[in-house]
């Protein structure tokens, strides 16, 4: 593996910026995170090409991310390139009965842009973090509707295959997976929205803020829900009667407002989340039988500690 040689080749062809050693916790929603050794922001089709037969020939590993809001990074962080999609990918616009937009396109102003054309079918997606690409690669969603059920198409763009138009239809869409995974670069998507009454829409978006608000630790640093929901049960629910809200580990603490969150309180290390991460899935483990499993991505290695 030669990242330095890729780094080289890289900067001699991209319009995007390539940057060594850079600290992921300038990237994640957990401020958290070692450097990754390369940091590729691809701005077109061509850089994303490019990119990936670059590290391909020199043999370097690497892993898209978004805006980082489901994403624990290592504090050795990661040997490899991360990739981050740019200008060309953050274009969004809506055409008849469609929401055409780009993988880097923020959801929360996605759904801002639907709700100022008069356009429903987006409302549960207010106050989600991250990308359309993120969601559309964990399928993300509340208990009002997920992405998978408005995806007309997905343009990917695959080493092997290079672009490729995938129909929604086409896709096995299940709770927090997509059947996307390994098929490549998600780059765009067309979401299908509807005319709506404009009072209805507000209505329902500033009643599942509210909830939401109300619900979670928004204002401190976290990765949004850490373990998925075990089938029939809350994840939340589980941890909280373990008697684990406010379990601090270093700088990560078990929210006290919602124990399915585990926060950066201020100085957290990713082997504090990790750590509490553990303890929660042995104490769950042990008083119910139920194994809780990750809902966000871990990056880097992580050795127990």
């Amino acid at each position: 593996m030669s990242v330095e040689a890729a780094a080289r080749r890289l900067r001699d062809s991209l319009s995007g910026t390539v940057r060594s050693n850079e600290p992921m916790a300038r990237h994640t929603t957990y401020r958290i995170g070692g450097p990754a050794e390369l940091f590729c922001t691809l701005d077109s089709v061509h850089d994303v090409a490019t990119t990936l037969r670059i590290l391909g020939e020199e043999g370097v590993p690497w892993s898209i991310v978004g805006k980082g809001s489901n994403l624990l990074v290592a504090d050795g962080g990661y040997a490899g390139a991360v990739l981050v999609l740019g200008r060309e990918f953050k274009r969004h616009a809506i055409e008849g009965d469609l929401l055409r937009a780009g993988a880097a396109s923020v959801a929360a102003v996605l759904v801002q842009e639907a709700f100022g054309r008069g356009m429903a079918g987006l409302a549960w997606a207010v106050g989600i973090p991250g990308t359309l690409g993120g969601a559309l690669a964990m399928n993300a969603g509340t208990r009002d509707g997920s992405v998978g059920a408005t995806v007309d198409t997905v343009t990917l763009f695959s080493p092997e295959e290079g672009l490729l138009l995938v129909h929604g239809s086409d896709i096995e869409w299940g709770y927090r997976r997509s059947g996307l995974a390994g098929r490549g670069i998600i780059l765009e998507a067309a979401l299908r929205v509807s005319s709506g009454d404009p009072i209805q829409v507000r209505s329902a978006m500033e009643r599942l803020l509210k909830e939401r608000k109300g619900s979670q630790p928004l204002g401190m640093p976290s990765a949004g829900s850490v373990f998925m929901n075990p089938e029939g049960a809350s994840a939340g629910r589980l941890i909280e009667a373990a008697g684990l809200k406010g379990l601090r580990r270093g700088g990560a603490m078990v929210s006290p407002q919602h124990a399915n969150f585990i926060v950066n309180d201020g100085g957290a290390t990713a082997a504090d989340v990790a750590g509490l991460m553990r303890t929660i899935q042995t104490t769950v483990k042990a008083r119910t039988g139920v194994e809780l499993r990750p809902e966000i991505r871990l990056l880097g290695s992580f050795e127990e500690s």
